[in-house]
């Protein structure tokens, strides 16, 4: 990787002096007057001038509607985050704020979406960004956020034409919400800076609030959403069936085979995956989050994969199939998927318009209980299971979340406006059953320790029902087993 550049302080005609950041260690001891005057010029105009606005455009206006409505007369600042530096001079990769995100379509660093009141009319929205590097100072090309490092950005210009939201230089907001007057409230935990220069005009309880309501907002998703949504979830179909073709080349390696197989799937089909891959097997799958991805494939073993691709704007899938490695269940193994996709479709049959929350999840831990009863692994009757709720020694987590932007997604809406609320038209989540039996679990037949099962796909409430997002997904166990072998074949046909 390329060092960033040697910095020196130049002249800029707007502000006077503007240091750029200083490399300690640079190789050029610095600018000569006549490289500075030669880099201002000989380059050509690129504004783009016949842009047309992103096809999110008229749903954001909505959205900012629909907040502005809420908190009336109120200024609301919701940032979309800063770089995060990962080691040295380097950052991690940027994802926007999930809340700014929503509102704007937009997804650049440092971005800040601001809500002013404007009386009768709700609020005025202004997007204020970073605009061209300026050319002047040399920061295009001398420092290492500059865009001869790291790229072009849009004009504010450019950026109000995508957006259909006026633009403003960054820069200057931080002063402006310092001389600010009235209610304001902001998105927290994003923009330290803008937090500093509001912490005598905000308090932690409002903040919240705005918060909550932004999540909440999310739970119902629109049709550009939906359509996201599918295509993330479509992406991921084709992102598992790569991992399949490969799991000759994952044991003859590890688990990171898989990983970086359906990474490469993300990254080229969308930003990127929407969470940290599990590419569990054999004892690795009990272990919920597994995302070290660092043990064996072995023949004979279950691989539990729960991996979703995230769109270019953002929206992720979240599905999870347990494959036998070798591509044919033992029959213990059988057993016990058949359980966990018994309890998946019952988990399924709960998901409609009007019906509890909690049905499904209630709906499929009542199926592993009793499972769990049968084969003598607790004692029954199952009632008593439940009220206890000793099954979670083995299921040990709930049966599905909410998914969108966030692949928990909603997370900080109010408990009674999620897990203790009623489904509706538009509501995406996923349903995700599991029994995981620890290798050091002495209280199950040392047959079933080292083996965890889960299935997970994405449930879209409809007017009617529900409709299975990554139903293209083979679920019950014959039909895993032919797909396997399909792509098997299919590996050795183009081998």
């Amino acid at each position: 990787m390329t060092e960033e550049p040697t910095s020196e302080t130049l002249e800029t005609p707007e502000a006077g002096e503007q240091p750029i950041k200083q490399r300690k260690n640079g190789l050029y001891p610095g600018v000569s007057d006549e490289l500075a005057e030669n880099m201002k010029s000989g380059w050509a105009d690129t504004e783009l001038r016949d842009l047309e606005p992103i096809e999110q455009a008229p749903y954001t206006a909505r959205r900012r509607a629909a907040l502005s409505a809420r908190f009336p007369g109120e200024r609301l600042v919701v940032p979309a985050g800063n770089l995060r530096t990962r080691s040295n001079d380097t950052e991690y990769d940027f994802r926007a704020s999930t809340e700014y995100a929503y509102l704007t379509g937009d997804q650049t660093h440092d971005g800040v979406l601001v809500l002013e009141p404007a009386g009768a009319e709700g609020h005025t929205a202004t997007v204020y960004l970073l605009p061209r590097s300026n050319r002047e100072n040399g920061e295009f090309w001398l420092d290492g956020q500059g865009e001869l490092w790291v790229g072009r950005r849009h004009s504010l210009t450019e950026a109000e034409r995508l957006l259909g939201v006026p633009a403003r230089d960054v820069r200057e907001l931080a002063d402006e919400l310092r001389a600010a007057t009235g209610p304001v409230r902001i998105v927290r935990g994003h923009d330290a800076g803008l937090e500093a220069a509001l912490t005598d005009k905000v308090t932690a309880e409002r903040d919240e609030e705005l918060r909550v309501f932004l999540s909440e907002q999310r739970l119902v998703k629109d049709e550009f959403e939906i359509g996201q949504l599918q295509a993330a979830v479509d992406s991921t179909v084709r992102g598992f069936e790569d991992v399949v073709k490969v799991l000759d080349k994952a044991e003859a390696t590890s688990e990171r085979y898989i990983e970086g197989t359906f990474f490469l799937r993300a990254r080229v089909e969308g930003n990127a995956v929407g969470y940290g891959s599990i590419c569990a097997s054999g004892p690795h799958a009990t272990t919920l989050h597994w995302v070290r991805n660092d043990g064996p494939v072995r023949s004979g073993d279950l691989l539990l994969l729960d991996a979703g691709v995230e769109t270019t704007t953002l929206y992720t899938a979240d599905v999870t199939r347990t494959m036998p490695v070798s591509g044919r269940f033992t029959p213990l193994q059988r057993k016990i998927y058949d359980a966990v996709y018994e309890a998946q479709e019952a988990g399924i049959a709960a998901v409609r318009p009007g019906a509890k929350y909690l049905d499904f999840h209630e709906a499929a831990q009542r199926v592993l209980a009793t499972r769990l009863v049968e084969w003598g692994l607790v004692e029954g009757p199952v009632e008593r299971v439940l009220e206890l709720g000793l099954q979670r020694r083995w299921t040990l987590h709930g049966t599905g979340h909410m998914l969108g932007m966030d692949v928990h997604d909603c997370a900080a809406a109010r408990r009674e406006a999620y897990a203790e609320g009623t489904l509706e038209p538009g509501m995406c989540l996923t349903v995700e059953p599991g029994l995981y039996f620890q290798a050091d679990d002495l209280t199950v037949p040392e047959e079933y320790r080292g083996i965890g099962v889960r299935i997970e796909d994405d449930i879209l409430v409809t007017e009617d029902g529900n409709r299975n997002l990554s139903a293209a997904l083979p679920r019950t166990a014959d039909d895993v087993e032919a797909w396997m072998a399909r792509l098997a074949a299919e590996r050795s046909a183009g081998s």
